[in-house]
């Protein structure tokens, strides 16, 4: 359904276990930052009235998913650490081209939002059938069904803005070489990593 190219691993759930807090640090900031992408989407493209509703829907519910985390993190007698730098996300916006118009742009950044959306999908789908902590693996499974609806709602409007043609194309492309990307992750306990 995703239309991922390359699974994870499923032996990175073993390195997530090693270390529970460090995932839920990194997912908490996971959400803070889907959070932010709907608001920057409001900010930059405010005439698309259709995708304004969803994205203050959207932050609305990212910054829930934030609290969520979070209040998992303080029950577990522990504090919310740094952010740390997200070398998938990183890797994944080098590759469109910077500029073009601002349909492009927008396309762009929602093709973006769509592919992070279906990989962490696609990572809560992992844990909810692998961890050993039940109460946890119900969790990310409760997770993983609003991430695939995010995913789907991105990709829409990016084929409902742009030429749906020409975004299939870059969304097959993208797909391809976010594969590239994750033969040299999936090592860390991080959402993405």
């Amino acid at each position: 359904m995703l239309g991922l190219k390359l699974p994870t691993d499923p032996r990175w759930v073993n390195i997530v276990e090693k270390n529970i807090d460090e995932i839920l640090t990194d997912h908490a900031y996971c959400e803070q930052k889907a959070a932010s992408t709907a608001i920057s989407l409001i900010v930059s493209f405010p005439e698309y009235t259709d995708l304004v509703q969803e994205m203050v829907a959207l932050a609305r519910e990212e910054m829930g998913h934030f609290k969520m985390v979070h209040d998992r993190i303080l029950e577990r007698g522990e504090i919310l650490g740094r952010d740390r730098k997200d070398d998938y996300v990183i890797a994944l916006m080098k590759f469109f081209p910077k500029g073009g118009s601002r349909t492009t742009q927008l396309v762009h950044r929602l093709l973006y939002a769509a592919l992070i959306e279906a990989r962490s999908c696609e990572r809560f789908r992992l844990l909810s059938e692998e961890l050993e902590d039940k109460e946890l693996a119900e969790f990310y499974h409760k997770l993983m069904i609003s991430e695939a609806g995010h995913y789907t709602m991105f990709l829409k409007f990016a084929r409902q803005y742009g030429d749906r043609k020409e975004v299939d194309e870059k969304w097959e492309a993208l797909l391809t070489y976010e594969a590239e990307i994750m033969k040299d992750l999936g090592n860390k306990e991080t959402v993405h990593g």
